[in-house]
């Protein structure tokens, strides 16, 4: 049969059968895929930005003790004998 359809040139799909339900397959899993890569990507970037987040609040958190302690000290220094 394969020498038959050298002699009778054309293409191959014209004389080998397709199944659709396999390519339909196997373009859904590469869909697949680029999505779950996607997703991963997606994840990574919003990771980076909740610890850019987070080094943010503790800054915050650092600076109103800092403030606290400050005005704790000034009013220790104030009420301090002269």
């Amino acid at each position: 049969m394969n020498e038959e359809r050298a002699q009778a040139g054309g293409s191959r799909f014209l004389y080998d059968s397709f199944d659709a339900a396999t390519a339909r397959i196997e373009a859904n899993e590469r869909v697949s895929k680029l999505q779950f890569e996607a997703l991963a990507d997606r994840l990574v970037r919003i990771e980076g930005m909740i610890e850019r987040l987070e080094r943010r609040l503790w800054l915050a958190v650092y600076g109103v003790v800092g403030v606290v302690l400050a005005q704790g000290i000034v009013t220790l220094l104030d009420a301090a004998p002269k």
